[in-house]
Parts: structure tokens; C-alpha cells; sequence
């Protein structure tokens, strides 16, 4: 089929000048509630009971105006079906080196990763100013990472989806758009507002992970793909915590806990002005018929048409083994959501109620976290050198391990070298499993569901956080023993279904991976 060339396109499409109106309104919507944090900071940083100001209200509805503008703006006007009628797929070949343009897309995506995780490791930060300037308890103050976790979730799913329809950096400059507006949660007098803006920011924080994985997969060498999706995912988990950690030793002393949430507005408008290095994947413009769009990236990322191979592989999945797969991934990323937001979350109260003070406790973690630091280096080595599949085997086998070492009798656990091993374990078994879990999910699907169905695994992968916090609500906290006991057949599960069902992704390319 013979496509007909048409004028480059603005990074955000033809509708450009109603996306940076609409970020303009939304920059001047979030500056008119810098006033009323400004006349806090004057008052010990505190403005809960205070009724809004005008230049609030008239800030909200900017936000709310500026938001439609922008999406209205950032999305095309037709989205194309996926096929073949587009004529040909498009990829790098393995030769192909990293260039400059790989280094500046590589940078800019980390940094969207690293934004995207800063935000929901922030709220162990806030809730404690948090809930003494409201002046509620502790259930009350837990409704705030139960909204925020479960619009992550909800997020992943909602960003996923987009994507496949309109595009991997549409869905991007969108996730970003709604996060800088939700940077007003630190400027809410109420807490119910507090609510309400946390989980429109964990519905705008949870869909860029699952998005930046799907393009990444897209746009890199074969050769390449498989260290840079897991190095880089890594990073960004890293760094998001390291962020968040990082503006409240600085900021939060000074300026109290508000200022925290404001962070997301300047780091998402740097995101938005490197949004001209995000590129689009080369097969959503073809499809559209931008083609002096994709002669550009072709030029810039050494990509090449790749049709579709006349025979599949032999050990391409049926539709009933993309099922298989999905299950699968999906139990994989809940098991691990349970063990890292339920057992690791909890582990700091369960040592103290084995005897440990709280400095031994905090101090028994940090030599497990030390110990399992190099695991994101060791995964991604072993996962673009040796194995993609096996490498996810393994790393949900060491959780698996850990959870087996948690049931060691009580004597033998209080022995600290013992201890702290089988919490490095599963601290190295976590934090691989993570690293390799969604590159893998996304190098699985073809590219029409590749970013519904890693959105899935993403929001799988959250879902105990939600699930953890409604418990904490209800007043059930779980001990190392009886959480490990609830989360070994589902871990062991899910080990053995990605041995049987799961297929070698290193290094191949996307187009015979997609061919069924």
C-alpha cells in the first residue's frame, strides 16, 4: 500500500496550539496558589481550616481548562488501526551502535521514570506533617496512600491503553500534563481536597512506567533492548526514591511537608520542554502516513523497514499461550506486590515485636538493602547475556527462597547474621523480579495490546499496595511468618507457570516476537 507523505507534524500533532495552551493555562493555574503557600510559610508552613482565595479558585478552574485544551490538543483526530497495511514494520538492526539520539531519548525517559516514581515514594514522607496539621489519626491519615496506590493502578490500565490507540509519546506528554496540575496537593487546606488531588496524581504517576517500557522496546536495537530496558527501569526506580528521599532532607524542614507535592510542577514542565527527544514508535507513524516523520527516525535511529517473517517461529504463542503467558505475568506481579508492599512493608514493626529496638531493626534493613544493592546491575546482566526468561525464573525463585527462610524456627531467625540473610534475599529477589518483570511483559505482545497488557502487569504489580492499606484500615498488620506462609503457593506458582508458558525475548527482534 502506497503512502502518501504528509507535512512533519508538531510533537504533539496538528493540534499543537491547544496542547501549550493548555500547559500554559495549567502553569498559571498552579502559580496562582503559590500566594496562599507563600503567606503559610510566614505562619510555620500550615494552612489547614484556611478558606481558599480567589487566586486559588480562579487557578482550579484554569487547571480544569487547561487540561481539556491539552489532551484536545495532544491527541489526534484519527486514530489508525495496527497492521500490515501500513505496509512494514520497522526496526534497527543488531549492528546498529547506540548513538546520540538512543543516549538523549535513554535520558529523558529515565527522567520520566524517575518523576514517576518520586511521587508515591514521597507519601512516606508527608504523612507524618501531614496528619499533625490536620490534627487526625493514624486510619484517617492511611486513606492518603489508599487513594494514591489505587489510582496507580487504575493509572496503569488507563495510560496502557491509551497508548495503543494513540501513541506512545501522546500518552506520555499527557500522563505529564495531568501530573504537573496535580502538583496543587501541596497547596489544599482540606484534607478531603488532599484526597481527591492524590488520586488524580497516582492515576497520572501510574501510567508512565508501563508507556516508557512499551516505547524503549520499540526503538532500541535487539541487541541492545533487553540491558537498556532493565538498566534504565531500574535506574528509575532507584532514582525516584533517592528524589523523594533526597527534597525532604532538603525541602521539608524548611518548608514543611506541602512543599514536597509542589515538586512535581517544575520537574514536569523540564519533561514537557525535552519532550522534542521522545520519539514516537516508528510503526504508529507509518500507519498514520507520516512519513517525513519516520525518514527522520529512520535517520536518526538507524531503523529499517522489518516485514513480518512468512512462517512464525516455532515457538511463537498460540492465542491460547498469549493467554497462558498473561496469567502467568499477572500472578507473578501480584505476588510480588504482596511481598513487597505487604511482608518487606511491614517487616520494621515485626522486628520490633521479635524484641529488636527500632535502631537495630532500621539497622538490620539497611545491612539486607546493602547487601541486595548490585541486584538491578547483576539482572540486567544476566538478563540481555544469558537469558530474558530464565532470568525472571531465577529472581522470582531467590523471592521464593527468602519466603522459605522467613518459616526457619524462631531460634535460628533471632540469630542477626541468619536474619539479615533471609532478608537480603528477599530484598535481591524483589528487586530483580521488578527490574526484569515489565521489560519481559513488554517484549511479549505485539504492538497493537503490547501497552494494554503490560499497563495490566503494571497495575498488578500495585494492586497489593491497595489491598495491604485496606487491611492496615481494618486493623491487621501480618507477621514475617504468616505473610510468608500466604505468599509461597503463589510465588512458587508463578515461578513454574513463566518456566512452562514463558519463551526467550533476548535479543530477538520485536517483529518475529510479535508473528504469531
Amino acid at each position: 500500500m502506497r503512502i502518501r507523505a504528509k507535512p512533519r507534524e508538531s510533537i504533539v500533532g496538528e493540534r499543537a496550539p491547544y496542547f501549550w495552551t493548555g500547559c500554559a493555562a495549567i502553569s498559571i493555574g498552579v502559580i496562582l496558589h503559590l500566594p496562599m503557600l507563600a503567606m503559610a510559610h510566614e505562619m510555620g508552613n500550615h494552612l489547614a481550616g484556611m478558606p481558599m482565595d480567589m487566586g486559588m479558585h480562579a487557578g482550579m478552574a484554569l487547571i480544569a481548562v487547561g487540561a481539556a485544551l491539552a489532551c484536545f490538543g495532544a491527541l489526534p483526530k484519527n486514530c489508525a488501526p495496527h497492521g500490515d497495511h501500513a505496509g512494514t514494520s520497522y526496526e534497527a538492526p543488531d549492528s546498529t551502535p547506540l548513538n546520540r539520539w538512543h543516549a538523549a531519548t535513554l535520558l529523558v525517559l529515565t527522567l520520566g521514570l524517575i518523576i514517576d516514581v518520586m511521587k508515591p515514594a514521597t507519601l512516606g514522607f508527608v504523612l507524618p506533617g501531614m496528619a499533625t496539621e490536620y490534627g487526625i489519626d493514624r486510619s484517617k491519615v492511611a486513606l492518603l496512600p489508599l487513594v494514591a496506590l489505587t489510582g496507580t493502578t487504575i493509572g496503569s490500565f488507563l495510560w496502557g491503553w491509551l497508548a495503543d490507540i494513540y501513541g506512545r509519546r501522546v500518552s506520555i506528554l499527557l500522563s505529564t500534563i495531568l501530573f504537573v496540575s496535580t502538583a496543587i496537593c501541596g497547596a489544599m487546606p482540606e484534607f478531603e481536597w488532599n484526597l481527591v488531588m492524590c488520586f488524580l496524581m497516582g492515576i497520572s504517576a501510574g501510567g508512565m512506567l508501563p508507556v516508557i517500557y512499551t516505547l524503549l522496546a520499540e526503538v532500541m536495537p535487539p541487541r541492545h533492548r533487553s540491558w537498556v530496558l532493565v538498566l534504565v527501569g531500574g535506574t528509575g526506580l532507584v532514582g525516584g526514591y533517592l528524589a523523594a528521599s533526597g527534597a525532604a532532607y532538603v525541602l521539608e524542614p524548611i518548608f514543611g511537608w506541602r512543599a514536597l507535592w509542589l515538586q512535581g510542577f517544575p520537574s514536569g514542565l523540564l519533561l514537557l520542554a525535552l519532550a522534542r527527544f521522545i520519539p514516537e514508535t516508528p510503526r504508529f507513524l507509518a500507519e498514520r502516513g507520516r512519513t517525513v516523520e519516520l525518514a527522520e527516525m529512520q535517520r536518526k535511529f538507524g531503523l529499517q523497514p522489518k516485514p513480518r517473517p512468512v512462517q512464525p517461529p516455532t515457538d511463537a504463542p498460540s492465542p491460547a499461550g498469549h493467554r497462558q503467558i498473561t496469567v502467568a505475568l499477572t500472578i507473578t506481579a501480584l505476588s510480588w506486590s504482596f511481598v513487597n508492599f505487604g511482608l518487606l512493608l511491614w517487616l520494621p514493626s515485626d522486628l520490633q515485636a521479635r524484641g529488636y529496638s527500632a535502631e537495630i531493626a532500621s539497622g538490620i534493613l539497611a545491612k539486607s538493602s546493602l547487601l541486595a544493592f548490585p541486584t538491578i546491575l547483576l539482572a540486567a546482566f544476566f538478563y540481555a547475556r544469558h537469558s530474558s526468561k530464565w532470568t525472571l525464573v531465577g529472581t522470582v525463585s531467590l523471592t521464593l527462597i527468602g519466603l522459605l527462610g522467613a518459616l526457619l524456627p524462631p531460634e535460628l531467625l533471632s540469630w542477626e547474621p541468619v536474619l539479615v540473610s533471609v532478608i537480603a534475599i528477599l530484598i535481591v529477589g524483589t528487586n530483580g523480579t521488578i527490574a526484569v518483570l515489565l521489560p519481559y511483559t513488554a517484549e511479549n505482545y505485539p504492538l497493537g495490546t503490547r501497552g494494554r497488557a503490560t499497563g495490566l502487569v503494571a497495575g498488578s504489580s500495585k494492586f497489593g499496595g491497595v489491598a495491604v492499606q485496606v487491611a492496615a484500615l481494618a486493623g491487621f498488620a501480618p507477621t514475617l511468618v504468616g505473610a510468608a506462609l500466604a505468599l509461597l503457593l503463589p510465588t512458587a506458582a508463578s515461578a513454574g507457570m513463566i518456566a512452562w508458558a514463558g519463551r526467550e525475548t533476548q535479543g530477538r527482534s520485536l517483529r518475529e516476537l510479535e508473528a504469531e
